[in-house]
């Protein structure tokens, strides 16, 4: 028998939304069923990286959708050829293999490495993660994760994921053994409140990890597809991994991931990894068309310009409001709080219409489009700025 209720109890109760049903989006904003209009700073967790329903990617799935959705990944097709061709040569990458979720990517990222530790490293098996990491919500990513509200979860974890603390690189020394085949990191651990691994410590990694002969894996799904200023965040560090993940905005809204390797770490054998959906002409038309506006040097300046707009308005923020530090790179951002009071911020905001996003108690998080425009910035700021003068009058008359 159906017990539902209210047309919302069909879905699962996974996580606490608000009783609105979005209806259509064009670029920063987006529209309700009553009609009203937000402005959205989260793009689905840095997903739309072109905004809502950008119509490269529209025409691009339009186009594909009249000629193949999927003949299988049994079989080759054109579209994932040449999204592959492109993103090896954008990158220092050989082999690419398209996943469905930036989950999807890092769990074949995490099989890969222990397929190598199985062929060259006498069965070598752990990955060196990092406390505060976000790596996907698959058994074995989560227990990738360094999420602290994870460690209860789906008992018993997958093994063999040994926990460092970021920018520590003794930390990361004193975790190798002979079973360790490979370090994974996000260079910015965004769920964990945007905290960013400095450039000399990606470095240092590279180096220790090279001393080894160990794999270094980038968790890119975040930062990936120009959201740092560059089309891949190890450009910023002059460094080059084994293995780096893509996601969320590499589909510009539709779901698409990729796992990249060199030709040494691309070892997967006949039967070791597949999926049904993977590579599939449709959404690989979508990727097409995202790469081809984001790779562009021009855009990527953009990037790297409305970014710092960015920082300088919410830095000015902090130092009116007497909040603490701005952290990030880019379009990926967080304001120090130093207080837990986002989620009272994004709910103020919300009703503001402000989409904004609190990853932990004390920091907000901005994933803003990556062709957000100066004058959606200064809106997003003026609401804010207004919900923390009003707050900050509340707490003075309490």
């Amino acid at each position: 028998m159906n017990s539902a209720t209210h047309p919302f109890d069909v879905l699962m109760n996974i996580t606490a939304r608000p009783p609105v049903v979005f209806v259509r989006g064009e670029g920063s904003y987006l529209w309700d069923d009553t009609g009203k209009r937000y402005l959205d700073f989260m793009q689905g967790w840095a997903v739309n990286c072109l905004g809502h329903s950008p119509p490269a990617v529209a025409e691009a799935l339009a186009a594909q959708a009249k000629l193949l959705l999927t003949p299988s990944p049994a079989f080759y097709n054109g579209p994932s050829l040449k999204l592959a061709k492109a993103l090896v040569d954008a990158s220092c990458f050989d082999r690419v293999f398209f996943a469905n979720s930036g989950g999807e990517a890092n769990e074949g990222a995490i099989k890969l490495a222990r397929r190598y530790g199985a062929l060259h490293r006498r069965g070598a098996y752990e990955i060196i993660t990092f406390d505060g990491a976000f790596h996907g919500r698959t058994l074995a990513t989560m227990s990738a994760s360094g999420k602290k509200a994870f460690e209860p979860l789906f008992e018993p974890k997958v093994p063999g994921f040994p926990k460092a603390r970021l920018n520590d690189l003794a930390s990361v020394e004193r975790l190798i053994t002979d079973k360790t085949i490979g370090v994974m990191l996000e260079p910015i651990q965004g769920e964990a409140g945007v905290w960013p691994a400095t450039d000399p410590f990606l470095r240092e990694l590279r180096d220790l990890t090279t001393a080894h002969g160990l794999l270094l894996i980038f968790d890119e799904i975040q930062t990936g597809m120009g959201r740092s200023g560059k089309l891949f965040h190890y450009e910023h560090a002059g460094i080059e991994p084994d293995i780096m993940t893509l996601g969320k905005g590499i589909g510009g809204g539709v779901p698409l991931a990729a796992l990249l390797a060199t030709e040494a770490a691309a070892c997967f054998q006949h039967g070791d990894q597949g999926g049904t959906f993977n590579g599939n002409p449709l959404m690989c038309a979508a990727g097409l068309a995202v790469l081809e506006q984001v790779a562009k040097p021009e855009f990527l300046k953009s990037v790297v310009d409305t970014g710092l707009y960015l920082e300088s308005e919410l830095q000015r923020l902090s130092a009116r409001h007497g909040l603490g530090e701005v952290r990030g790179r880019g379009l990926l951002l967080a304001l120090d709080l130093k207080h837990p009071v986002g989620a009272s911020i994004v709910a103020q905001a919300f009703g503001d219409g402000v989409l904004l996003n609190s990853p932990q108690p004390n920091a907000l998080r901005f994933m803003p489009a990556l062709n957000v425009s100066r004058a959606e910035i200064d809106q997003m700021v003026d609401c804010l700025d207004a919900i923390l003068t009003k707050m900050g009058a509340a707490r003075r008359v309490a």
